[in-house]
């Protein structure tokens, strides 16, 4: 075995439970006896410490994605999520180059803040709204919608997509039961197929210019693998800027003095986001796996073993950022919070999904007195991907004139 619970008592007794619901009390056990810690119910190693998370990160040769259980790979085919190496640097740099596109930016900035404003602007009359589905889910797919160049399709379609393969996804890392289940694979593969076809229209210039088809223009990587790395970017481009919306607004209405802080003074409200992010990462883990014997902290890793990293962790850890339980917008190192991982697979989409996150707080916050629902609220959850269920809030609607 590679690890037993004489080795690791609190490790061993972690369950799914534990990290779903209370997180960070575990998290903060673990760091400070077990910083990396065999738990049997993840069936792998689990680093917890910043510094360690940062060592596994960077290196790429000893700890890799490449490996055949990596589910998504599985799933929509290899991308850079899952490469490693040149072949991770072949699918990634035509995607960051346009990321990094100052034009590129700016039309997805637009995107994102006239999609907010409209989104804001067809609930404020009501006085209260459930903020996951009224406005972060549906502004991630609008601006994931832009970025595939598939602006003419339904967002509900492309929901279905992204639902059925995240599904497929989990069936096949025997997260969504108690093992994998080949039927939701299968529905997995035909919401890819559909996906493929869309995305196929976009290179091809059916639907306008994309990043899909600058990057199948000037990167050399062929339509499939165009494709693949588009499923990738649907994925993070929804789940995790979905979490990241949700959690900054309602770390920023928790804390009422910091919210009318930023009220007063927006330039705050990028700091606040990197807070937010450090408190609680949309994706809480990221995974690896071990390519050689390697030891860590006093834990003796063995050759193909399952490493996974704590973001969660690392972004309470209290030697590098002090008094890490606190919500501070005025914390002067949150944005070296890893909540977009580190290293070779550094979050490409992370600056867009920044700005998607800074317009739809911008929007919102303009609804008068903007406040949680006092009897619905719910706190983040998720042991891979972590948010509140739903976020419900409530604001002041002024009268009618006449």
């Amino acid at each position: 075995m590679p690890g037993s619970p004489g080795s690791f008592p609190l490790g061993a007794a972690v369950t799914m439970r534990d990290l779903d619901t209370n997180m960070h009390p575990v998290l903060r056990r673990l760091r400070a006896s077990e910083p990396v810690s065999w738990l049997p119910v993840l069936g792998g190693w689990l680093v917890t410490r910043r510094d360690l998370a940062l060592r596994v990160l960077r290196d790429s040769r000893t700890f890799t994605v490449d490996d055949p259980r990596f589910s998504t790979a599985r799933v929509v085919g290899p991308s850079m999520l899952s490469l490693d190496g040149s072949e991770h640097k072949r699918h990634r740099d035509p995607f960051a180059e346009e990321f990094r596109s100052t034009a590129s930016a700016a039309r997805l900035e637009e995107v994102a803040e006239a999609e907010a404003s409209r989104l804001v602007a067809g609930f404020a009359a009501a006085g209260e709204a459930e903020l996951r589905r009224s406005l972060a889910g549906p502004l991630a797919v609008a601006v994931v919608a832009e970025v595939l160049g598939l602006g003419q399709t339904d967002p509900k379609m492309i929901l279905a997509w992204y639902d059925e393969i995240v599904g497929a996804v989990s069936a096949l890392a025997g997260q969504s039961g108690e093992g994998p289940e080949p039927n939701s694979a299968t529905v997995g593969s035909a919401a890819f197929a559909e996906l493929s076809a869309e995305v196929q229209a976009a290179i091809a210039g059916a639907h306008g210019d994309s990043l899909l088809s600058a990057a199948a223009r000037t990167g050399g990587l062929r339509d499939g693998e165009v494709v693949s790395n588009a499923a990738v970017l649907m994925f993070g481009g929804i789940e995790t800027t979905e979490g990241m919306i949700c959690n900054a607004i309602l770390h920023l209405l928790a804390h009422p003095a910091q919210l009318a802080e930023v009220i007063a003074d927006p330039g705050l409200l990028a700091n606040a986001i990197e807070e937010s992010l450090r408190l609680e990462p949309a994706a809480a883990v990221v995974d690896r796996y071990a390519t050689t014997d390697v030891a860590i902290a006093g834990a003796a890793i063995r050759h193909g073993e399952l490493v996974t990293v704590s973001l969660a962790g690392a972004g309470r850890d209290p030697t590098f950022f002090p008094d890490p339980d606190r919500f501070d917008l005025h914390r002067a190192n949150a944005k070296q919070n890893l909540a977009f991982a580190h290293g070779p697979h550094f979050c490409v989409g992370a600056n867009l999904a920044r700005l998607e996150t800074r317009a739809a707080v911008a929007a919102v916050l303009q609804l008068p007195r903007l406040r949680l629902d006092p009897a619905r609220r719910l706190a983040p959850r998720g042991v891979v991907f972590r948010k509140p269920p739903a976020l419900h809030v409530q604001w002041d609607v002024p009268a009618l004139q006449g």
